[in-house]
């Protein structure tokens, strides 16, 4: 009987070590080998064969069997959730079927500035986030949609903040400008909504003229400058004069020379023909030179002019009669080099 009893406990314990065995290999077992970049993107409507082909073809999964059957154990193939997600390095099936299975994805950085155009945001978001950008432009179009966040087709594109953000990969449309609602809200802060009413402007006024500014120079002590300048004018009831809001009004940030004939265009960015603000930002303004229109620089300039030697800088002047010697002399030198 005691020999019986020593055989029984010798197939109890190598089954049990052989089901030990068979969980390590199948579920404990490091399965995953990447290197540098380990991220892999399931699109909607992937299957679980997609998945597999991806990881496979990658080369980042070393036993495609137990990873396989682990994965129909836990039933994955019927939870394939989109995504972007992050492989490790020495991971187990267990751990890479929980993490799909989850949805646990990893964030993008999603980086934007010095962009012009809802259009040329559309494609970052596509390209960066997988948005579909057709989507994203009906959207930013549609008055009832953007009016529901206090915005107007044409002032929408001042609501995204350039910075660098988290955000997941395929977020839905209406989920990401909802998110960049947020930002902008948080934003504007106390003290700079307090910088704003002290100018007597609102925060998309402020906008606008940051996105006019920042077309005008990209010399940073200038910012606060030419924001007074223009802040001059629209206290005085004068037009703006802008340049760059004909550029944006013909739909042409090429132009080199503003000429009589492109003051003449019919559009409300004509800033020539129209008193006040534009209704939108030429531009998507960046935060350095929002805050110096919120900082500008007080004083008694009227016009400004860039210098002749096109060093990008500027003359500042009092009266039209400085200022026409100094577009005097700029528009010979444009005639020199042929820009007309």
């Amino acid at each position: 009987m005691k020999k019986t009893g020593i055989i029984v406990g010798l197939i109890v314990l190598l089954g049990l070590g052989g089901i030990a065995g068979g969980y390590y290999y199948f579920v404990q077992r490091p399965n995953i080998t990447v290197g540098d970049d380990g991220i892999i993107f399931i699109q909607p409507g992937d299957s679980f064969e997609t998945v597999m082909t991806t990881l496979i073809s990658s080369g980042y999964v070393k036993n495609e069997y137990t990873l396989r059957k682990l994965a129909e154990l836990k039933k994955y193939p019927s939870a394939v959730k989109t995504g972007r997600y992050r492989l490790v390095d020495k991971m187990n099936n267990n751990q890479l079927i929980n993490m799909l299975r989850a949805g646990r994805q990893e964030p993008v950085h999603l980086t934007f500035n010095n962009i012009r155009t809802l259009e040329d945001f559309a494609a970052i978001l596509s390209r960066q986030l997988g948005i579909d950008s057709t989507e994203f432009l009906q959207l930013a179009r549609n008055a009832e949609y953007v009016k529901k966040l206090s915005f107007t087709p044409e002032n929408f594109i001042g609501m995204f903040i350039p910075n660098t953000y988290q955000v997941y990969w395929h977020t839905p449309v209406e989920d990401f400008i909802q998110r960049m609602y947020k930002e902008y809200r948080k934003f504007w802060t106390e003290e700079r909504l307090v910088k704003a009413r002290k100018a007597d402007l609102s925060p998309m006024d402020i906008l606008i003229l940051a996105s006019i500014v920042e077309e005008e120079t990209n010399i940073a002590d200038e910012y606060p400058v030419i924001a007074g300048v223009y802040i001059n004018r629209l206290n005085k009831g004068w037009k703006l004069e802008a340049c760059p809001t004909l550029k944006f009004a013909w739909g042409d940030f090429s132009i080199r020379r503003v000429l009589d004939k492109h003051m003449e265009i019919d559009s409300p960015y004509n800033t020539y023909k129209n008193t006040g603000l534009p209704p939108g930002p030429v531009r998507m303004p960046s935060i350095r030179v929002i805050d110096a229109v919120l900082n500008y620089q007080h004083h008694d300039y009227m016009f400004f002019c860039a210098k002749s030697d096109f060093s990008g800088s500027h003359y500042f002047s009092r009266t039209l009669r400085e200022h026409n010697r100094h577009a005097n002399e700029y528009h010979r030198a444009l005639n020199i080099k042929r820009i007309y």
